[in-house]
């Protein structure tokens, strides 16, 4: 199916490892040219210029911290000033948290809203009005299944995700008479570096493996009994900024194997 994307210009943010650096594949596949950006200088100049050379796309890398109001901006100035504009926002830059409520300090909180939430208030900010100048666009954000269904060992994680979902919704509400259309997915269980970093960590010293204790995970909480690969979530995030995708305005998508426990 052709995506109809051929030749839009897309910001990913995360974009060097896990589910950012497949959904950057994804578009490049479609022919999209990237604006890349991650923490890492080194490994998302390499994954730009190695997505370039494979699918013969402009792909850029731009060394941003989200949480950073002056990389966010350097991050914009580089997307206008390489590519004039924009088409597509990918907000997914994000990573886990473990603490409770009672011990966690604020510093910890403001961080993560931040990342979270703020990362994505600040760039659609920047970047809508490009897009309006292009004539529309999409704005997909990455949240998470704990968004609906916490997980008790990381509540700041679910607080700031679920505030992103709503988030999407108000900006959606906001920007479709615009031809900008914003979404949210929700993944569940996916088989990133965080996740393989954990459970080595975890297994350590014992008698499983990394891959049982993960396999066992997946096998307790998901009716399909594995991990989501990073580009089963990207086919989706694709697809959902695409025209193909033309109604779908100010929605979640969980895609998650099963894992919710309730209709939503």
């Amino acid at each position: 199916m052709d995506l109809g994307l051929k030749g839009k210009v897309a910001a990913v943010t995360g974009g060097s490892v896990g589910i950012g650096l497949a959904i950057a594949h994804g578009l490049a596949a479609e022919g999209v040219h990237l604006a890349l950006c991650a923490r890492n200088a080194e490994r998302v100049a390499q994954v730009a210029q190695a997505i370039s050379a494979e699918y013969g796309v402009r792909a850029i890398a731009v060394p941003t911290d989200v949480i950073s109001c002056d990389d966010i901006r350097q991050y914009v100035d580089a997307i206008a000033g390489e590519f004039g504009g924009v088409d597509i926002l990918i907000n997914n830059a994000g990573t886990g948290s473990e603490e409770t409520i009672l011990d966690a300090p604020d510093e910890r909180w403001q961080y993560y809203w931040d990342l979270h939430v703020m990362a994505a208030v600040r760039l659609s900010r920047a970047l809508a009005p490009l897009m309006r100048e292009r004539g529309g666009g999409a704005i997909l954000n990455n949240a998470s299944i704990c968004a609906t269904q916490p997980l008790g060992y990381e509540p700041i994680y679910n607080v700031t995700k679920a505030a992103l979902v709503m988030f999407s919704k108000c900006l959606a509400n906001e920007l479709i008479p615009f031809n900008i259309r914003v979404n949210t997915i929700n993944p569940g269980l996916v088989m990133t570096p965080d996740w393989q970093k954990t459970a080595k960590l975890l297994t350590a010293g014992k008698d499983t493996t990394w891959e049982a204790y993960l396999d066992q995970i997946a096998k307790d909480n998901a009716p399909i009994g594995r991990f989501a690969s990073p580009e089963e979530i990207a086919n989706l995030a694709v697809f959902l900024c695409s025209p193909r995708a033309s109604y779908c305005v100010g929605s979640t998508y969980y895609i998650d194997g099963g894992w919710l426990k309730v209709i939503t």
